[in-house]
């Protein structure tokens, strides 16, 4: 499973969460001690918002541990919200289009997780995808197309955690369909600039983990504590979505509905 960290509140270097804590994660990316692999190598990427309205974005698919760049854009780069993001992948290539997080226009989405017998459905799962937005199509993960997904129900008038819950809908129906028993396991985040939503999920009951971590100025999600502050990080409850403005956080239960068999 991969592992990632986002983070809202007053301006910090990347630095501080993505390299210099002693459970950074880039330190993950070796050593990840709440993942079915410790080692998260196939891949890495981060994304943050500065003075323009879409973010920045770096993605390399070497090993985060072994990237030079991005010591140097993460002792750089400052922003009031980034994403962080290692990758383990779960069946797709080792690509950079498949490295997280993804970006459309303001949009930025990360993903940990799995849609079970995803190779079974790919094709009816991308189908999906409006025309509109199939061109920004560039992977082949399942992370991206969840996020194509759900830009499209928002584009259509969904609130964001309604247009994830649509999505991760949209899969498990498919699943459903074409008798698949594997779970649909999901830690994910999308932000705009502004807020970020994120959800600890899953078909069945063990959804991958996630830690939220409010400091006051600065609130951090993420797959692993990456600092000492051990009663800061508190773990989400399972099937929950957490939404990150300015000065307020807001839990809330989050279910994923079935579509009628066809």
């Amino acid at each position: 499973m991969c592992r990632f960290l986002a983070y809202a509140g007053r301006p910090i270097f990347l630095e501080d969460f993505v390299s210099a804590p002693a459970h950074s994660l880039i330190h993950q990316s070796l050593h990840a001690e709440e993942a079915k692999t410790g080692t998260n190598g196939d891949g890495f990427g981060v994304g943050w918002y500065g003075d323009r309205p879409e973010p920045g974005q770096y993605r390399e698919i070497r090993p985060a541990w072994s990237d030079e760049n991005l010591l140097s854009i993460a002792r750089q780069v400052r922003s009031h919200l980034f994403f962080a993001h290692v990758r383990a992948a779960t069946g797709t290539a080792t690509t950079r289009a498949n490295c997280h997080p993804f970006v459309h226009g303001r949009h930025l989405f990360m993903h940990n997780g799995q849609i079970g017998g995803y190779g079974l459905i790919r094709r009816r799962l991308e189908a999906l995808i409006p025309d509109a937005l199939y061109d920004a199509r560039v992977g082949t993960t399942d992370s991206e197309a969840l996020f194509l997904l759900i830009l499209a129900r928002m584009a259509r008038g969904a609130a964001p955690g309604e247009a994830m819950a649509g999505a991760l809908g949209d899969a498990l129906s498919l699943m459903r369909d074409a008798g698949i028993a594997e779970p649909l396991r999901c830690a994910a985040a999308l932000a705009d600039g502004e807020t970020i939503h994120a959800l600890r999920w899953s078909s069945d009951a063990s959804p991958p983990s996630l830690y939220l971590c409010d400091r006051g100025d600065s609130i951090v999600v993420a797959s692993e504590p990456v600092d000492a502050m051990r009663e800061c990080w508190q773990a989400l409850p399972c099937n929950t979505l957490v939404s990150i403005r300015p000065g307020a956080v807001a839990l809330t239960p989050f279910a994923v509905g079935l579509k009628q068999a066809a």
